[in-house]
């Protein structure tokens, strides 16, 4: 159970700031406005849309701050209870091995040989199985209904990342439990207590890399390519352009492209000039209100079960 002190500690919005979990924790946005700014610096005519009003105090823009307050104090009094823990599912992992294979111990590595097996482990599968529901969400017409809500922003901000459906928020939720928890319950079972992560304040080493260049990006408007590496990690234009109404089933990766890339999704940043955001315009009526992000995948379900 979620302990309730950590319960109404969780429950300030502003704890995303102070937190190297979150992708808005303020390191990750001070670099993205860094970068940004380099990056408005070498491209001048850039700087209209990005600057503008019309964008940071867009309807779409606007509708993604109130809604990122709402969703981070329903994960934290629905979502969290309810959520199966990654040490409960690593311990049923252990437990299972133990019951099916007896005492083993794996021998022959060293303790940082380990620690960075298991930090590759769990940052490659935690990132495949981020690829795979994500994908899923596209192409299963019930997941797709509630993956709307995400995609109906028209304009990008970084608290876009937070424009989720709870039940969006449930699955990766769920996610993330299972495979952490499978991936720490495999090492256990193998090499005991000599698992550990290679971690910066607390966070996976390569994850909080990834946030340190840019993740905040993805969500803005601040088009920047990785060239010839976009076949390996996902760019801020190669994320925009699976926000357009045109390109919306195409990379699916999280941090890297290669799942993209081996499954037949990828699109490159120079193969897309102009990107609209949004969904379907006869769709994007059900999304434009608080109450519509929420309840309207609910009815387009039954609507389209009745017809």
């Amino acid at each position: 159970m979620f302990p309730r002190c950590l319960m109404l500690m969780a429950i300030n919005p502003l704890e995303y700031l102070i937190d190297p979990h979150k992708r808005i924790y303020w390191v990750f946005l001070l670099s993205s406005v860094l970068i940004a700014a380099v990056f408005l610096w070498i491209n001048p005519k850039k700087r209209k849309v990005n600057l503008s009003k019309k964008l940071w105090l867009h309807p779409s823009a606007l509708l993604d701050y109130g809604y990122f307050i709402f969703i981070s104090i329903f994960k934290v009094l629905v979502i969290f209870p309810i959520l199966i823990g990654a040490k409960e599912v690593a311990l049923w992992v252990n437990e299972f091995l133990l019951t099916q294979y007896g005492f083993t111990r794996i021998t022959g590595f060293s303790y940082p040989q380990v620690m960075i097996l298991f930090t590759l482990s769990l940052f490659i599968l935690s990132d495949f199985s981020r690829y795979w529901l994500h994908r899923l969400l596209h192409t299963v017409p019930w997941l797709w209904a509630f993956h709307k809500t995400h995609h109906s922003a028209k304009v990008l901000t970084p608290l876009t990342f937070y424009r989720v459906h709870p039940v969006e928020s449930l699955l990766f939720g769920l996610r993330y439990s299972l495979i952490i928890g499978l991936v720490s319950g495999v090492f256990i079972y193998g090499f005991g207590a000599m698992i550990g992560i290679v971690d910066i304040l607390g966070v996976n080493a390569l994850a909080f890399v990834f946030s340190l260049v840019g993740s905040n990006l993805r969500h803005s408007h601040i088009d920047i390519s990785f060239g010839v590496f976009e076949r390996f990690l996902i760019s801020p234009k190669q994320h925009q352009i699976h926000h357009s109404k045109h390109h919306i089933n195409v990379n699916f990766g999280g941090f890297l492209a290669i799942w993209d890339w081996a499954f037949r999704s990828l699109v490159l940043s120079k193969s897309v000039n102009k990107l609209k955001f949004g969904i379907q315009q006869n769709e994007m009526k059900y999304f434009n209100r608080f109450h519509q992000l929420i309840f309207s995948p609910f009815y387009l379900l039954y609507r389209n079960r009745t017809k």
